[in-house]
């Protein structure tokens, strides 16, 4: 996905608590690659070599649970701060 379409935006991180599909999928798009360091795996094999390898299982356990976070991210704390920093400008 392209860098600039791949930004998360408080917008977004909204839609998505508020059940938007398309607004979670950017957010599971968002944090693929973190979940892909997340869930790999280095694996010591008998002749002493590593294996570096991703589980899949574990990237989808880490996908499964950051869906079910989305909807308790806190949007008042969110709000809160966004209100301060356009104060500030």
């Amino acid at each position: 996905m392209d860098d600039q379409q791949n930004v998360l935006t408080y917008e977004i991180i909204k839609a998505a608590v508020a059940g938007e599909k398309r607004a979670t999928e950017r957010i599971m798009a968002y944090y693929d690659d973190y979940m892909t360091e997340l869930a790999t795996v280095k694996e010591r094999q008998p002749d002493g070599s590593v294996r570096t390898y991703v589980d899949e299982d574990l990237k989808q356990e880490i996908a499964l649970k950051l869906l079910e976070e989305i909807p308790n991210f806190p949007l008042e704390e969110a709000e809160r701060v966004v209100g301060e920093d356009e104060a500030e400008i």
